[in-house]
Parts: C-alpha cells; structure tokens; sequence
C-alpha cells in the first residue's frame, strides 16, 4: 500500500517524514516531485574496481545546462534532503524524465526506515540529454512498514549511506568484506 497525499502530509506533521526544502505545489496524489541538485560526479577511473575505494570528480551543473553522454554513467544527488523514520521510501523517475532517455538509478531505488540524507542518483541516458540543476528528476512513495523496526538505518552501526550530503556519494561497496 502506497501512502496518499492526505497521509504523506500526515506524516510530515507528525515528522515522520521530513522533506527540506518543502513545496506543497510537488505533492501529487501519493507521491512527491525531487529535483536534480546542482552537483553531478563521475568516476577518475575508467574501470571501476568493487574492492577499492574509487574516486570520483564533482562538478556543478552550469547554468546552461550540461549534457549527459550515453555510455557515461553519472552520480547525481537531490536537491532535496529527506528523513523517513516509520515509512519505507522509494525513489522512482518521473515520466517526463523517463521520455527523454535518463534513468535515475540503476537497482538503489530503495531507501531503508532511518535514511537521511539527500538521495544519489546513478544516472544514465539513451541518448545525448541536457540537464539543469533544479529541473524536477523523480518521485517519491512512501510504504508502510509491518512489524517495529529494530533498527532504523540511521542508527546501523556502519550505515555507509547514512546523512548522505548535498553532493553525490560514490559506492562504498569497498567496505563490504567479500
């Protein structure tokens, strides 16, 4: 069951859920509007490495815009920060964003009971696309959790994404032992 808009609204007084910066106007009937921050990232590296610790270089978007390649991938982030602490949220792409060629994210659309922070975006195109910073890139839902939450992700010991910046966060897979 996806939470309506009477009930995301709910919760954001109840602040169970928290969205800075809030617009009413980006609520739709269950979800809510995010928009592409003003910082992209990409990895230094041509091959990336799942046991090192890749970097990866930040660059604003400017304000004409910057244009995504395919066979890049790039990290974006939010412009929103978000906190959810009794709801399971998921990032999806919006239509619009989805008919011009861009996915947001390659498998991490979901966030975890605890997440706070702005969200990453792993973005790809199919074909050459313009971007701007602000320019609305996904949505939010929001699903109820069955059963108490033991422990919300932001109190996880070695949570590697938790109170993610306004800046992208490259992969801490190099933290995993495997």
């Amino acid at each position: 069951m996806i939470l309506s808009d009477t009930r995301i609204l709910e919760e954001i007084e109840k602040q169970t859920i928290k969205i800075e910066p809030y617009n009413r106007s980006e609520l739709g009937s269950n979800s809510y509007d995010v928009h592409l921050g003003k910082n992209l990232a990409i990895y230094v590296d041509h091959v990336i490495d799942a046991k090192k610790h890749n970097e990866i270089e930040h660059f604003d978007i400017p304000e004409e815009g910057f244009v995504l390649e395919p066979g890049r991938f790039y990290l974006g982030v939010t412009e929103e920060y978000t906190e959810t602490h009794a709801h399971v949220p998921f990032l999806e792409g919006k239509s619009s964003t989805g008919r011009l060629g861009i996915d947001i994210h390659a498998t991490a659309g979901k966030g975890d009971v605890g997440f706070c922070g702005n969200w990453t975006l792993e973005i790809s195109v199919k074909v050459p696309v313009r971007v701007y910073a602000g320019m609305p890139i996904g949505q939010l839902i929001y699903f109820p959790v069955e059963g108490e939450i033991e422990v919300p992700y932001n109190k996880k010991k070695g949570a590697k994404y938790s109170g993610q910046p306004n800046r992208p966060v490259e992969s801490m897979m190099w933290k995993n032992k495997f």
